[in-house]
């Protein structure tokens, strides 16, 4: 967090809705569980369930479950960032969710994260992230 909350309510006040307020300062708002921040970034990026779903690459129920926020404890790094990838989060988005998860932010010092940080900067998809990262005899996200 940068802004003061002082300096989050002087914005707030100017702007014409509260969505252009979140879509500015998305990084700055607190949302109280992994499932809230899931629901913003699937309405701001205008999103089903199922569009997600099927973007993730993961199973269709433990996704379901995940986005209706019955996540599992044990939620892996890898299944976020899946997750990641089937909302069509940048990377600053996927650091919010991968932190909301309490993971480690993508690291750009870190051969397969960086492999993942292009993909996610340039818009590939789930199956050409995991060839990509098998072109380097990485693990893929599963």
């Amino acid at each position: 967090m940068k802004k003061s909350t002082d300096d989050l309510m002087k914005i707030l006040r100017s702007k014409s809705s509260v969505d252009e307020y979140f879509d500015e300062n998305d990084s700055e708002i607190f949302f109280g569980s992994l499932s809230e921040l899931i629901d913003f970034f699937m309405a701001r990026k205008g999103l089903t369930k199922a569009e997600v779903v099927k973007r993730s690459g993961m199973n269709r129920g433990y996704c379901y479950e995940i986005i209706g926020g019955k996540t599992p404890k044990n939620i892996s790094r890898d299944k976020v960032m899946m997750l990641c990838f089937g909302l069509s989060l940048t990377v600053d988005e996927s650091q919010q969710l991968l932190k909301k998860s309490g993971y480690a932010p993508l690291y750009a010092r870190d051969t397969r994260d960086s492999i993942i940080i292009f993909c996610l900067e340039n818009h590939i998809n789930i199956v050409n992230t995991n060839i990509k990262l098998g072109e380097y005899n990485l693990e893929p996200l599963e």
